[in-house]
């Protein structure tokens, strides 16, 4: 009987196309990477030149395309460096994770150059192209890679497959989390489990493909990667488990689902094994990075954008009488107060609009207790509010918030103190814990399309797993995000 059941399911593809599907995935990674690190190489090449003329008053503009093929040739050795940090493919590296490995690859490479040329080259590479050229190789190289995996995913290139062991409620999330984030490359194709009620039925899209006996038989398809999500099943036959797998990689789900996931170190504690778990947050060096890189990005970006708020300042009084400035108080770090700064983007009855809508749209009642957003919100000054909420520009004057400390870039949104109390509940510490952000995790993850509980859990994941890097990211996400006005409303 199991043997006539996985006779019906489809049947993988030929192993030509799926090595041909591979090799493009490879070729397509290595090109990217090659690409972004002789760009930055060459953009090296032209601020220099152009730093030296207008220093300088020299003419050196024909060099500009003529860059040192020795140093071109050196660039070619960089991805080994990242395929030793398993970044080719890398198919389970969270993005953040992608990041810092290549971040981290890209100075240690552009180190070891500057210390070749410096002791064995007679003429030796510019210094100064070799650090203009690393930093924008720190940032190029991450930027190509997420556009090409983006365009991977796609087209249905990027991924490996992986079978779920557990069609519980735990192996739903593992399959719910897996379909969402395919930018982690682990393509769910179905469960396995030894409950026959649950053989053939449908999980989050997915079939129950037969019990766990089958294994082997998958493993002869293809499938190299399982995940096992089982932590009600005992000790001994998690062991037993472990030991049987044919898999030749195996990630176990521990019953853990609420606690940090990023940055924890397996230790081996005598023969036993341990998870470290770093509360990056709790260090004082942390605490330095992350405001010295907040003063860092937002003094400059306010200073910048001082010009481009006069002109919506001048629009909003076009639009509607009152202030151009609007200030609520919100909670902040610790759970003391403070007042939050935004360009005003509602007229001066805002309230009233929305109580009396509230009473009478049943809908937009059950859209405001969902989101604490409405879509079509009456609210909103005509035509420049909408422009200002859509391109998020109400919020530039938070740069100022940041710059006293009230904020920081990247954080939970911040809250009312009734929000805190009506949907927080216990992980309100955790949002005290740290400063509300600019920008965050609800902002690139759907914005006003997710429901404000939704919101709650990013944000526990964000204050959870926090590091520099995931900062980073938050943060080139949020221009993507901005750009295409993606979930705002």
């Amino acid at each position: 009987m199991q043997q006539e059941r996985v006779l019906r399911i489809p049947r993988r593809e030929p192993i030509a196309k799926r090595l041909g599907k591979g090799a493009a995935v490879l070729l397509g990674l290595l090109v990217v990477d090659l690409l972004a690190l002789e760009l930055s190489l060459l953009f090296a090449y032209v601020l220099r030149e152009a730093l030296d003329t207008l220093l300088f008053n020299s003419n050196k503009l024909l060099r500009l395309f003529f860059p040192s093929s020795s140093l071109s040739f050196a660039l070619l050795l960089f991805p080994l460096g990242y395929a030793l940090a398993g970044l080719y493919p890398g198919y389970g590296l969270p993005p953040v994770e992608r990041i810092r490995r290549k971040v981290l690859v890209t100075l240690l490479m552009f180190l070891a150059l500057i210390a070749w040329e410096w002791l064995f080259l007679r003429e030796g590479w510019s210094r100064g192209v070799l650090l203009l050229a690393l930093g924008f190789a720190l940032v190029l190289p991450s930027l190509f890679e997420a556009l090409a995996r983006e365009g991977l995913v796609r087209l249905e290139l990027w991924g490996t497959p992986v079978l779920i062991l557990g069609a519980g409620r735990t192996g739903a999330l593992v399959a719910r989390a897996l379909l969402r984030e395919r930018a982690l490359g682990l393509k769910p194709i179905g469960f396995l489990d030894d409950d026959p009620t649950k053989w053939e039925k449908q999980i989050e899209g997915l079939p129950v493909l037969g019990a766990l006996a089958e294994a082997g038989g998958w493993v002869q398809e293809g499938v190299r990667t399982a995940v096992l999500a089982m932590p009600g099943v005992g000790r001994k036959r998690l062991l037993e488990l472990l030991e049987g797998l044919p898999f030749p990689k195996v990630v176990l789900v521990p019953d853990l689902l609420e606690t940090q996931s990023l940055w924890v170190s397996v230790r081996d504690l005598g023969g036993i094994l341990g998870l470290e778990m770093r509360n990056n947050l709790l260090f004082a060096q942390n605490k330095f990075i992350k405001r010295a890189m907040d003063l860092g990005i937002s003094v400059p970006l306010f200073l910048a954008s001082l010009p481009l708020m006069a002109v919506l300042a001048l629009l909003i009084k076009l639009v509607d009488r009152g202030p151009v400035l609007f200030s609520q108080e919100r909670i902040g770090y610790g759970c003391k107060p403070f007042r939050i700064w935004k360009l005003r983007t509602m007229s001066l009855d805002a309230e009233e609009r929305l109580k009396v809508l509230l009473e009478k749209d049943p809908k937009a009642k059950e859209e405001w207790q969902k989101f604490r957003k409405l879509k079509n919100d009456p609210r909103l000054l005509p035509v420049v509010g909408k422009i200002l909420r859509k391109m998020s520009l109400d919020e530039l004057p938070q740069l100022w918030n940041v710059i006293r400390g009230d904020m920081s870039l990247v954080g939970p949104r911040p809250a009312f103190h009734e929000e805190l109390e009506a949907y927080y509940g216990p992980l309100a510490k955790l949002y005290c814990s740290v400063r509300p952000g600019l920008t965050g995790p609800w902002q690139i993850m759907g914005r006003n399309q997710l429901e404000f509980a939704e919101r709650v859990a990013l944000e526990a994941y964000y204050v959870r797993n926090w590091s520099p890097w995931l900062d980073l990211y938050i943060l080139a996400r949020t221009v993507w995000v901005v750009l295409t006005s993606k979930g705002a409303h």
